[in-house]
């Protein structure tokens, strides 16, 4: 009988609420391989099967000999981004190459650790024969696009002839990634009139052969092993001329004694689940850092210049491989709701398993400068106290987009109470500006970094919420005839299209100058600068930032409906009556939210009284719900290995 995958409460609850432990993740890299292995089923069983077969050949082969090399393998991040890629990709061929065939390099580099004997065709595009986790062979010339790799060459030994490979073989082998040290046999690369031998010490360059590198950091007791991944042509990788492996190596010992040091619990996580680093091309800004879904505990990251940014970044993107595996496992979310939600640390609209891996990923960026706050001196622990405020800002907020948004399930309800007590939240409700998100930080940094909150959300949703102009001129006929507010429109986000940008310098220079100011201009001069520019979406910021500061009676609508009011400002002033309104009118208006205009005075309409009037029918977030204890869930624990009739999944 299958036993399906069951886990605890505690364990759970320990993952929601940002951390989970050793037990867990050998949990979600266990679960992770099953995944994996159907997977492989699944392109077997499809009509792309008979590509991978050898591939899938040659590893049965070898997991009868090193089934643990086998396991590094599925493991390993090439295996699920070749699985998942091949699984969506066969027979369609988007890219006009069939990517099941792949299958026979990473087969391939597993008979290369365990030192079969092995002879298998293996893909080469551009004259280039990748082997992920292991190196890079070039200069490859044959038209058939594929060369005969054969490994173990000059043994004399057949596969099931070989004992289990000793430990000399998987030194260099950490996380089920790293690279080999030394093996049995000599390994070729064959094509028609050339036939190239590989070194006998693939760690080391030689010719036409470029290794992946393997970076290893030991500290406090705890080892952490990660390729320098630059071989496999799903993950985008960067040549490391630039940041080479010494210099990698020098950043990730520094970075890995800070963890060890001030993060012993996440440390232990990483040495157990991290298992490959990829080098991307840096940004014009900052550190470019992304996880791949199928590839759990692979960071990709752009050369980071720090040992704290390299340390931060490993825990922000680990968060992100651990949420995907417990999502494989467990369902947070039903489809439907609204697919384009506000997430306040990216610039644009993101889905619903988008915002839930945000606000994961800050639980572990609100750990690492909960650690780092008061460890260090002036001006470096004022950034420190400004990047703490603004996390815990902008993860409570986006807890509030999904308790308000997204059709949680009743695990993923419970997910996120976890994870707000994690944060510091008691509740999922609006975050405003009577939040404490204080921590550790001062009542000056928190006013400031709530503005650019404020002002951040506002000029999100001027450049992505759309307002129906029917409704909108349905409420300037209400406010113009001195009627009550009806319900506004219902919120409507697009989706970006291509790469976004961020909201542009003047936004930028605005937020910087907030972060030394002690409190906001005042919200009526504010409310005035965006009558006279209602198109820069800065001065819509400062007044979202303000009417909050103030406490204004319209400073949510100004924040969450901003893109509502300038719409209902502009309809207003093109609609702007030479005359005023008739004495019935007045009477209905002093009756309303909003005040009037002095007797035979033409001005345009105050955008704060505008925010005011909406504000009595805005609608409110609501609150989270209870949840449920029981947390069992059913997959296969044991799914069989489509390699053979064995259990890989241990």
């Amino acid at each position: 009988m299958i036993a399906p995958y069951v886990i605890a409460d505690a364990v759970f609850d320990a993952l929601a609420a940002g951390e989970g432990g050793r037990e867990a993740i050998v949990l979600l890299r266990r679960a992770r391989r099953s995944r994996n292995l159907l997977l492989l089923r699944h392109v077997l069983d499809g009509p792309c099967g008979a590509a991978a077969q050898a591939g899938a050949d040659l590893l049965s082969q070898v997991e009868g000999v090193a089934p643990e090399t086998v396991k590094a393998l599925l493991d390993g991040p090439s295996f699920g981004a070749w699985a998942a890629h091949a699984a969506a990709d066969c027979p369609s061929h988007g890219d006009g190459i069939c990517t099941a065939g792949d299958l026979a390099a990473l087969a391939a580099v597993v008979a290369i650790r365990a030192g079969v004997v092995a002879e298998v065709a293996v893909p080469v595009r551009a004259g280039t024969l990748r082997l992920p986790g292991l190196g890079t062979v070039t200069g490859i010339r044959d038209a058939r696009q594929q060369a005969v790799l054969a490994t173990g060459v000059g043994t004399g030994a057949g596969c099931r002839d070989l004992p289990e490979p000793p430990a000399t073989v998987d030194a260099g082998f950490c996380a089920g990634s790293a690279g080999v040290r030394s093996a049995p046999g000599a390994v070729d690369v064959r094509v028609p009139g050339d036939v190239h031998r590989l070194p006998r010490d693939l760690t080391r360059e030689g010719h036409r052969w470029q290794p992946v590198a393997v970076l290893r950091a030991e500290h406090g007791g705890l080892t952490l092993c990660l390729p320098l991944e630059t071989a496999d042509p799903r993950l985008p990788a960067l040549d490391t001329l630039r940041a080479g492996p010494v210099a990698w190596q020098g950043l990730l010992q520094s970075a890995w004694k800070l963890l060890v040091d001030s993060h012993r619990a996440r440390a232990e996580e990483l040495a157990e689940g991290l298992n490959g680093m990829v080098p991307l091309p840096a940004p014009a800004r900052g550190v470019a850092s992304a996880t791949s879904r199928h590839a759990f505990g692979t960071v990709l990251a752009s050369w980071p210049a720090s040992p704290e940014r390299l340390a931060l970044t490993l825990l922000h993107e680990f968060q992100h491989s651990k949420l995907s595996a417990l999502t494989d496992l467990v369902p947070l979310y039903e489809p439907g709701g609204p697919a384009c939600l506000y997430a306040p640390w990216r610039p644009d609209p993101r889905p619903p398993g988008g915002l839930l891996q945000g606000i994961y990923a800050h639980l572990g960026d609100l750990a690492f400068w909960r650690a780092r706050s008061g460890t260090r001196h002036e001006p470096e622990q004022a950034d420190v106290t400004w990047r703490l405020a603004r996390t815990r800002a902008q993860g409570e907020r986006g807890l509030a987009e999904a308790f308000t948004h997204v059709r949680l399930t009743p695990l993923g309800i419970r997910f996120l109470e976890r994870a707000a007590a994690a944060m510091g939240t008691v509740d999922g409700g609006d975050s405003g500006y009577d939040s404490d998100i204080g921590g550790g930080t001062d009542a000056r940094t928190t006013r400031a970094v709530l503005r650019v909150e404020a002002g951040s959300e506002a000029v999100w949703r001027l450049r992505w919420a759309q307002v129906d102009e029917k409704e909108t001129q349905r409420l300037a006929e209400l406010w113009l005839t001195g009627r009550a507010a009806q319900q506004p429109p219902q919120d409507d986000v697009r989706a970006a299209d291509g790469s976004v940008t961020g909201p542009g310098p003047e936004f930028g220079r605005w937020a910087a100058r907030q972060r030394g100011a002690g409190r906001a201009g005042s919200a009526q001069e504010a409310a005035a600068a965006v009558v006279a520019r209602p198109d820069r979406p800065e001065r819509w910021a400062e007044l979202a930032a303000a009417a909050a500061e103030e406490g204004q009676p319209g400073a949510g609508v100004l924040r969450h409906r901003t893109e509502l009011v300038r719409n209902l400002l502009l309809h207003l002033v093109e609609a702007r009556p030479d005359q005023p309104p008739p004495a019935e009118a007045r009477r209905a208006e002093a009756r309303s939210a909003r005040p009037s205009p002095p007797a035979g005075e033409d001005r345009p309409p105050d955008p704060l009284a505008l925010a005011a009037w909406l504000a009595v029918v805005h609608p409110r977030p609501p609150q989270p719900r209870t949840s449920p204890q029981n947390t069992g869930v059913s997959m296969s624990q044991n799914a069989r290995s489509p390699l053979e009739n064995t259990s890989a999944t241990g």
